[in-house]
């Protein structure tokens, strides 16, 4: 466990991909629903860490309905709500952008004609 904890809060992606097979290989031989949460916990943190957060946050709700109301699972939710709501509103930026060029293209080559 602590080197699949280690791998997953790397830095390097490749050591947290690294953590995610370990965990995702061991964690059918988890004997108590303790020792599936924690491995489930980190395997969510992993994928917010790979940013895959959908992946993330259902892995996060797997270990909630295990534990409730552990304060670590319930952050990183947190976590992961707030960074799909700042990618989506930065996604929602960059179309209202890109839709604002093309409209100015197209009134510009449009002034041009006349």
């Amino acid at each position: 466990m602590r080197l699949s904890w280690e791998l997953v809060h790397s830095k390097q992606p490749q050591d947290v991909q690294r953590g995610i097979a370990m965990l995702q290989a061991s964690l059918a031989n988890s004997s108590s629903p303790l020792q599936q949460r924690e491995k489930l916990y980190l395997l969510a943190v992993g994928f917010y860490r790979s940013r895959e957060y959908s992946r993330s946050r259902e892995l996060t709700d797997q270990c909630l309905e295990i534990a409730p109301d552990w304060r670590q699972a319930l952050s990183l939710k947190k976590a992961i709500e707030n960074r799909i709501t700042k990618d989506g509103v930065i996604g929602i930026g960059i179309t209202l952008i890109t839709i604002g060029l093309i409209a100015g293209g197209i009134v510009e080559s449009l002034v041009r004609r006349k």
